[in-house]
């Protein structure tokens, strides 16, 4: 059982050696609001390193997607599923934040998004993406962008 992320009371544990721990902590939260909202379900993540497979399963679809892999090492990772929808996120100790989409049936949606915390430039691996912004109460500014997964990655 990993760290239930509390959207009320937001905290940087975990996150503490991010130079941009309290805008990543923001994002974190942002994430499990919007779980607990839209589906009623409690956001927990675990440190990278007990969440291999899932940090594995994210780094091959970048990887053999857009041949994309970050300088930044994980901090925490999760997964959910809900409503046939399996949902990925890695949280990097830039204060990038991915998560991966991906529809358990044939034809479902399936994207892989990128959200920048506040106060982190893009990362280079990044610069070929335009992000948009969004304001967010718990994260300040998100700048966010994505694309459409091609591939079947089912780990």
């Amino acid at each position: 059982m990993g760290q239930v992320v509390n959207f009320k009371d937001v905290s940087t544990q975990g996150l503490e050696s991010s130079p941009v721990a309290e805008a990543l902590a923001g994002l974190r939260a942002n994430e499990a609001r919007y779980f607990k909202n839209k589906y009623d379900h409690t956001f927990t993540v675990e440190p990278a390193s007990e969440a291999g497979e899932v940090v594995d399963w994210v780094s091959r679809i970048l990887r053999e997607e857009r041949d994309i892999v970050f300088a930044s090492p994980p901090l925490e990772a999760t997964v959910v599923e809900v409503e046939r929808v399996r949902w990925a996120y890695v949280l990097y100790e830039s204060g990038l934040a991915v998560n991966v989409l991906y529809g358990l049936e044939e034809g479902d949606k399936r994207a892989v998004g990128f959200k920048l915390s506040e106060g982190m430039d893009p990362p280079e691996e990044l610069s070929a993406f335009k992000f948009a912004r969004q304001k967010s109460k718990l994260a300040g500014v998100i700048r966010g962008t994505y694309f459409v997964i091609k591939g079947t990655y089912w780990p």
